[in-house]
């Protein structure tokens, strides 16, 4: 008899068991989503239309980058836009079109103007 029972009693140990498991399983499922939401939230999408000049962030110059160079390439011409947020682009330069992924390219902006600054000596003897 004292068999049968501790028969019984393992199984309802393992039942138990398995419903904590399924209970952690369905909790960290909940969270998981959770974050998922708010990380999505939190990107920003960038939208570009055909015509706009964009830069493209170029990914070869990961692993002799120097302090100062930049990892921007361009400008280059939207071509066309895919509803999955891949687009077309074309160089300025030798006009050859190719798709990327839109996550890799950043709008460029030419309002930058270069001004001419004045030198002032700062040593002694050329005052």
């Amino acid at each position: 008899m004292d068999l049968k029972e501790a028969g019984h009693h393992c199984k309802l140990q393992l039942q138990e068991l398995e419903e904590i498991r399924r209970d952690a399983y369905d909790t960290s499922w909940d969270y998981k989503t959770k974050i998922k939401a708010s990380h999505d939230n939190r990107i920003s999408r960038k939208h570009f239309e055909v015509g706009d000049e964009v830069l493209l962030f170029d990914s070869r110059l990961k692993l002799f980058l120097g302090k100062l160079q930049s990892r921007w390439i361009g400008p280059f011409i939207v071509e066309h836009t895919y509803p999955h947020e891949a687009v077309d682009i074309r160089s300025i330069d030798i006009g050859k079109q190719f798709k990327v992924n839109g996550h890799h390219l950043k709008p460029f902006y030419e309002g930058f103007t270069v001004q001419l600054v004045e030198e002032i000596p700062l040593d002694r003897h050329s005052l």
